[in-house]
């Protein structure tokens, strides 16, 4: 006779249980797992005791447990003959004896080897099996394992449910799972320790429920992990989230696989034959593999075949691999078609037609590990149950339009491609080779240039030479030529001066957001006091402080996603631009103190400074994605509620820009002003924090900020040059009272 025993990583974790749970070890109760010529073999120094007769089982273990802790375990046999209809009738021995369990004792504790379905079943046998236990006895561990015993296959999924005897104080319910493929067995007993020692909280494979689920609810896993929880209501950020069901009908196959072979097959050249996609043709990437030797054909009623937009899954689930995969799906197009989906392949067809990047989404999010687990328990094959209500996310309009753009971007290199191939092919079938030549040439030169442009795009100087609001675009510009001229002192001062004007730029559109939210910055009070000193202004440590509270700020924990401020507070954020910006900080703070570089060091701190004026722009290149922008006319439409406006988009190294239109449902737009626009269109208005003008000393327009607020004036500077504007105005010292700068 056979024996079976538990894999060296299950002993660990059950003996661990019973010491922090039981304070002791127990005694084993077996009866054959797995039929009468395969018995368990209990962990060496365990008591043990086996129970051939599983009807005797629960009154042996009664007996037991009035002696101490118990560790059961119970065959796992089917029935035979079970009537399948009856879903109510347990499909297991071991559902009839967990029901029959009683404590002998108010502490006795008893834990359960048993197959994972039996807790994260929702099948009525299992639920009724649950409901029953949790009658009697309180749970306190779950702890899934695969190939907890030594004669499973490493893909069987086990679960032992340690027990209490119920009391009128539910105790936290702690669940725990052990990783897969090879885990580090060492930090798994260590993590699973951990967990038994918290009251609340998650480890690494385990978190602890404080509320215990019914006992009719399943209990996988996944289903109650903070993590996934998390991701899950995470899913609303791509739009709204809508279960499969309400957006597909599901369909089976049109024949059993048996039939379909015995009846319907015909073959490729037959006028009627349609091809049969089978799991294997459905691939990893979401395409179909073309037909081959092994396809099969059959004669299908076209009202039982595919069409176009369907999409398929595959029924049956991958293994767990590294890196983790969800489902398999496919989309079917035109190309694909005639063809019908075999019994292991499930079709899902649009209830109503779906946009591409609608479809392409859902696609896109079937095939993560995430939808797989929102699936529910893992199993060999997914059910038509668990897909429809399997949650999914809709694309909204900001993400429908860069899938779009996305989609358009690639159907327009493969054009490219194309054009190339074609150019490339025509080499040899000129007359002459010069013809050839010129030809290649000519044909080839806007292939040469796109590719040329699109090089660039990874080039930082490039993007915000021409992508960047005007104000850092035309302080890179200056840095980079004063650089490239050699002039030491000059380039120098100029990657400071940079600095020091991005952070005001920055600073200004936090200022300005901030306030049109009714948010007042404790950094606003150290700016105020040095506009009203009338000598210096505010400089590099303001703008930075500035910075460094709206990224900490709590006020500002829960905008809108499409919010700017988002983008904006992680400038500062990570640790290395910070130090980046205190290292230009100290340089700016020398510089001024006359604390000079050395002549001789100079080429070397201009590397380094450069490198740290490089990261921080680096990490604003979100500026790329929020234009800086002027309206120069409106005009407003009452009927239908929508303003034409005419704004230039000061974007790249040079103010001369063209004028643009678009609509607005906004009536408060101002001629003249500046605003910013966020990735959703929004326009957010930047005066009087910033402003556009024609320079009164270089006759350039320029943006400028607030600078100093002497008594009956207030001097604007600009940010491209430093030159100032002095506005006498009583109204803008006002406007300035009302954003408490002055």
């Amino acid at each position: 006779m056979e024996t079976v025993r538990l894999s060296p990583l299950s002993e660990q974790l059950v003996a661990i249980g019973f010491e922090w749970l039981a304070q002791g070890a127990p005694t084993v109760l077996s009866s054959a797992p797995f039929g009468p010529e395969l018995t368990f073999s209990a962990p060496k120094g365990w008591q043990s005791v086996y129970e051939s007769s599983w009807e005797q089982l629960a009154e042996q273990a009664a007996g037991l447990l009035a002696d101490g802790p118990l560790f059961l375990v119970p065959t796992w046999e089917r029935r035979e003959n079970l009537d399948r209809h009856r879903a109510t009738s347990p499909d297991s021995f071991y559902a009839e004896v967990m029901i029959s369990c009683r404590p002998a004792s108010s502490d006795a504790v008893m834990a359960v080897l048993l197959p994972a379905q039996a807790w994260n079943s929702s099948r009525p046998w299992a639920a009724e099996m649950r409901t029953k236990v949790a009658e009697l006895w309180d749970t306190l561990l779950v702890t899934y394992v695969f190939g907890a015993l030594t004669q499973l296959s490493l893909s069987s999924e086990s679960v032992v449910v340690f027990l209490r005897a119920r009391t009128q104080t539910k105790p936290v319910l702690k669940m725990f799972q052990v990783p897969r493929p090879r885990p580090d067995e060492a930090a798994v007993v260590k993590d699973f320790e951990r967990l038994l020692a918290r009251q609340g909280g998650r480890g690494e494979h385990g978190y602890v429920l404080r509320e215990h689920p019914g006992p009719e609810e399943s209990l996988h896993f996944d289903r109650f992990d903070p993590h996934i929880l998390q991701r899950r209501e995470d899913l609303a950020g791509f739009g709204a989230v809508d279960a499969l069901s309400d957006l597909f009908t599901f369909h089976r196959a049109p024949f059993p696989e048996t039939v379909l072979k015995r009846e319907h097959l015909t073959s490729q050249k037959d006028p009627g034959g349609t091809r049969i996609i089978r799991p294997s043709d459905i691939g990893r990437d979401g395409t179909i593999a073309p037909p081959s030797e092994e396809t099969l054909w059959a004669s299908i009623p076209p009202d039982r075949q595919l069409t176009a937009g369907d999409l398929l899954i595959r029924r049956l689930i991958a293994p767990v691999t590294v890196p983790p995969h969800g489902f398999f799906t496919a989309e079917i197009a035109e190309e694909d078609l005639p063809a019908a989906a075999s019994e292991q392949v499930v079709v899902l067809r649009p209830i109503k037609p779906l946009s591409r990047p609608q479809a392409r989404l859902i696609n896109l999010f079937l095939r993560t590990p995430l939808a797989l687990t929102l699936a529910g328990p893992r199993l060999t094959a997914t059910t038509m149950e668990a897909l429809s209500v399997l949650p999914v996310p809709q694309p909204d309009e900001a993400l429908t339009k860069a899938i779009d753009e996305l989609t358009a971007a690639k159907q327009q290199f493969k054009q490219w491609e194309q054009q190339a191939d074609s150019v490339i092919e025509t080499v040899f079938l000129e007359k002459t080779a010069a013809r050839a030549r010129a030809h290649v040439i000519d044909s080839g030169r806007a292939l040469r240039l796109r590719a040329e442009a699109a090089s660039l795009l990874d080039d930082l100087g490039h993007s915000v030479r021409t992508r960047f609001p005007y104000p850092i675009a035309y302080r890179w510009r200056e840095t980079e030529a004063r650089i490239s001229a050699g002039d030491a002192q000059a380039a120098y001062a100029a990657i400071l001066d940079t600095a020091e004007q991005l952070l005001c730029y920055v600073a200004q559109l936090v200022l300005a957001l901030t306030h049109a939210r009714q948010i007042t910055l404790g950094a606003v009070t150290a700016i105020r006091d040095k506009l009203a000193g009338g000598r210096s202004g505010p400089g590099f440590g303001d703008w930075a402080n500035v910075l460094n509270e709206a990224a900490t700020s709590r006020q500002l924990n829960n905008l809108p996603e499409a919010h700017p401020l988002n983008d904006i507070r992680t400038l500062l954020a990570h640790v290395v631009a910070e130090k980046a910006r205190q290292a230009l900080s100290e340089r700016r703070n020398d510089q001024a103190h006359l604390r000079r570089v050395d002549p001789i060091d100079l080429p070397h701190a201009i590397d380094i400074a450069f490198a740290d004026l490089t990261c921080l722009v680096e990490r604003a290149r979100f500026l790329a994605d929020l234009p800086l922008i002027e309206i120069t006319d409106l005009r407003w439409d009452t009927f239908a509620r929508s303003a034409r406006v005419e704004y230039r988009e000061l974007a790249g190294d040079h103010p001369v820009v063209p004028t643009r239109v678009m609509t607005s449902p906004s009536n408060d737009l101002e001629t003249g002003s500046l605003y910013l626009r966020d990735t959703d269109g929004a326009l957010h208005l930047l005066r009087p924090f910033l402003i556009g003008r024609d320079c009164p000393i270089c006759r350039t327009w320029s943006t400028f900020h607030a600078d100093r607020a002497p008594k009956g004036a207030v001097v604007f500077k600009s940010l491209e040059h430093g030159h100032t504007l002095e506005d006498t105005s009583p109204d803008t010292r006002r406007l300035l009272g009302q954003i408490r700068l002055v």
